[in-house]
């Protein structure tokens, strides 16, 4: 095995320039499944991110994003009340300092997340079942588990 630190081989090269390419189309075919609605697909990738965030980490006030998304408090204000104005964010007063306000998902759009997962996952299930025979399944399978070893730390 290579050390990261190595210079990678024309053939490493090669495929990663490959991977990123299939990765990036596979990326925008997934978004294309997103079921559609008044605010899908007029996201921005800052707000997507700050979503993901809240998704994962729970409330927050838009001081505590906008230093974990390295932005400026005015910037994450203009990103907050877009999300706030299609309801996927609401606000209410921190129990511990009533000055503050925490951010957190609607259900709206808890739901509408749990639904774009779902179409993306329905539309690659179906695509490697019609498109892949059953050993390319396999063969893909393995090459998931390869990918994941890329990303493990």
């Amino acid at each position: 095995m290579n050390a990261p630190d190595k210079l990678p081989s024309p053939r490493a090269a090669a495929v990663a320039t490959e991977l990123r390419a299939a990765l990036g189309r596979l990326k925008r075919r997934l978004r294309e499944q997103v079921i559609t609605g008044a605010h899908v697909g007029d996201l921005t990738p800052s707000q997507i991110s700050v979503l993901l965030r809240l998704e994962k980490h729970g409330a927050a006030t838009a001081s505590s994003l906008a230093r974990a998304e390295g932005m400026r408090p005015q910037s994450m204000a203009t990103v907050v009340a877009a999300l706030e104005t299609a309801g996927l964010v609401r606000g209410t007063p921190d129990p511990d300092d009533g000055r503050q306000t925490l951010l957190s998902l609607t259900d709206a759009c808890r739901k509408w997340a749990k639904e774009g997962r779902a179409a993306k996952q329905d539309w690659l299930s179906r695509t490697i079942s019609a498109r892949l025979t059953v050993r390319e399944q396999d063969d893909l399978a393995k090459a998931v588990t390869l990918l994941q070893r890329l990303l493990d730390e």
